[in-house]
C-alpha cells in the first residue's frame, strides 16, 4: 500500500500471556515466552506475520505489548523494523493498565498514535492466509467502520466451539451468536445445517478498521468507561457497534491457523508443510523436492552421524533414512541411521539418533531425540532430551508436549502428557491423558 490516504498500517496485538499454549510459551517454569516469539517453521511467529503483511505493501506497524518480559522480548527481536524493511513502534508501558481487553488496548493506542486512516488489526497467536487488497475492497464497497475477516466452517465444526454472525441482504452484520448448540444453530441457520457443504462465517480475529471514525465513537462516555474496565473485540466492542447501527462488514479469507494450544499448533504446522497456506508458500524457501515438500539445509545433508560415519545425503540415497512428505530440517542437524521422519519440523542443531521415528511432530533447536524413540503428534521444545534405547524406547503421542530443557527418561510412555521446562522426568507410564507435570512434586505423585 502506498503512503498517504491509501495507506494501511498494521496493528499487532501481542499483549496476551499465552496460557493456553503452555509449555510452548514457557522458557522456564516462571518465565513466559511471548506468544509473538513462538518458534514456527524455523522462525518466530511474529516474523512470519510481519513478512506476510510487508509482502502485501504494509510498511508501518504498531505493536501493542504488555509487561516487561513481553515488551522486551519482542523489541529485542524486531527492534524498530530495520532488518525487516518496515517501521515499528510500540505501545507505551503506561498504557499497560488499560490492556484488559483487546479492543480497549486498541482504542487507547489509536488515540495515542493519532491514527486517522485504515488499520489492519491482527493477533499474534494465529497464522492467516489472506489478501489485503481484497479485504480493503470489501471495506471500501460496504463503507464499513469495521470489516471482519472470517473463515467459513460447516455447522458440525461450529457447534459449541465457534461464534457465528448473522447478516442482512447487504452482507452487513446484524447479530452475533456465541458458540451455539445444535438446536439453536438449526433454528437460526436451517439451510446451513441441512444442506451438504453449506458453511457459516466465523470470526478470524482480524479486523480492518477506519481509525478516525472509531476514535470518535470511543470518546463517548459509556464506551470510554468500558475501555478502562474490560473491552474485547469479539465479545464486547463488535456487538456494541452492531447494536447501535454501525456498518460492520464480513470478508472471507482463505485460511486461519490457531497456534494457541499444542493440538492447533501442530495441526497448523502440518498444513503449512503440506502447502495449504498459499502465502507461506511464497514466503518460505522453495522445497528441495516439491512433490514430497521437504526442506533440508545443506549443512545437515553433509553432516555425518557417529554411528555409521555417513552423511545424511548418503543415508537417504541408500534408503537407511526415510524422509516422508512435509519435513523441514534446519541447520547442522545430525540424523542417525534407520530414522523415519514425516510431517516433522526439526530445529537447528538437533540430534535425532538411530532408529527413532518422528511423525507430525515439532522438535526444537538443539533437542536430543534418543535411539529408537517413537514420537508422534507431539511438541518437543528446545534443548529437550528424550532419553531412549533399543530395550527401553521412549514413546510420546496424543499431543504430548515437553517444555524447554526438560529431560524425559528412557522407557517413558506419554499420551497427551505435558512436561514443563527444566524438569527431569523418570520413566513413567500409564499417566492419564492431559496430565500436566509442572513441578517435581507433580512427578512424585505418579512415581
Amino acid at each position: 500500500m502506498s503512503s498517504g490516504e491509501d495507506e494501511i498500517v498494521g496493528i499487532i496485538l501481542a499483549g496476551g500471556r499465552g496460557e493456553r499454549a503452555k509449555p510452548i510459551t514457557l522458557k522456564s517454569a516462571d518465565y513466559i515466552r511471548s506468544k509473538a516469539l513462538i518458534p514456527f517453521a524455523g522462525r518466530r511467529l511474529i516474523e512470519w506475520v510481519l513478512d506476510a503483511c510487508r509482502e502485501q505493501g504494509l510498511r508501518r506497524f504498531y505493536v501493542v505489548t504488555h509487561g516487561l518480559e513481553n515488551r522486551n522480548q519482542i523489541k529485542l527481536l524486531l527492534g524498530h523494523g530495520e532488518r525487516y524493511g518496515v517501521e515499528i513502534r510500540y505501545s507505551r508501558s503506561r498504557f499497560d493498565r488499560y490492556n484488559v481487553g483487546s479492543a480497549g488496548a486498541t482504542l487507547h493506542n489509536l488515540e495515542h498514535w493519532d491514527l486517522q486512516g485504515r488499520a489492519l488489526i491482527l493477533p499474534v497467536d494465529s497464522l492467516f492466509d489472506f489478501d489485503v487488497a481484497e479485504l480493503a475492497e470489501t471495506h471500501r464497497a460496504s463503507q464499513a467502520l469495521v470489516t471482519l475477516a472470517t473463515v467459513e466452517r460447516t455447522a458440525a465444526e461450529v457447534v459449541g466451539k465457534y461464534g457465528v454472525m448473522q447478516t442482512d441482504e447487504r452482507g452487513l452484520v446484524t447479530g452475533f451468536v456465541e458458540k451455539p448448540d445444535e438446536e439453536r444453530l438449526r433454528a437460526l441457520f436451517p439451510r446451513s445445517v441441512e444442506e451438504a457443504g453449506a458453511t457459516l462465517p466465523t470470526n478470524a480475529g482480524m479486523y480492518l478498521v477506519d481509525c478516525g471514525r472509531l476514535r470518535l465513537l470511543a470518546r463517548e462516555p459509556e464506551l470510554l468507561r468500558q475501555s478502562h474496565q474490560r473491552l474485547d473485540w469479539g465479545g464486547d466492542l463488535l456487538p456494541r457497534l452492531v447494536a447501535r447501527g454501525e456498518a460492520v462488514a464480513l470478508h472471507t479469507i482463505n485460511r486461519l491457523g490457531d497456534l494457541g494450544n499444542v493440538p492447533d499448533y501442530l495441526g497448523t504446522l502440518q498444513h503449512v508443510l503440506d502447502g495449504e497456506y498459499s502465502q507461506m508458500n511464497r514466503l518460505m524457501d522453495a522445497p528441495d523436492e516439491p512433490g514430497a515438500r521437504s526442506w533440508i539445509h545443506r549443512s545437515t545433508l553433509l553432516a555425518k552421524d557417529d554411528v555409521t560415519g555417513t552423511t545424511l545425503a548418503q543415508k537417504i540415497d541408500e534408503g537407511s533414512v526415510v524422509i516422508g512428505p512435509g519435513v523441514r530440517i534446519g541447520r547442522e542437524v545430525e540424523i542417525g541411521p534407520r530414522v523415519r521422519l514425516e510431517h516433522a519440523d526439526i530445529g537447528d542443531g538437533a540430534d535425532v539418533r538411530e532408529g527413532s521415528t518422528l511423525l507430525r511432530t515439532a522438535c526444537g533447536e538443539s533437542a536430543l531425540i534418543g535411539p529408537y524413540a517413537q514420537i508422534s503428534d507431539s511438541y518437543i521444545g528446545p534443548m529437550v532430551e528424550i532419553r531412549s534405547d533399543l530395550h527401553h524406547p521412549a514413546t510420546l503421542e496424543g499431543y504430548s508436549a515437553v517444555g524447554d530443557g526438560a529431560v524425559v527418561s528412557a522407557g517413558s510412555r506419554f499420551h497427551g502428557v505435558t512436561v514443563y521446562p527444566g524438569l527431569r522426568v523418570p520413566a513413567l507410564a500409564g499417566l492419564p491423558a492431559e496430565t500436566q507435570l509442572r513441578t517435581a512434586d507433580d512427578i512424585l505423585r505418579w512415581m
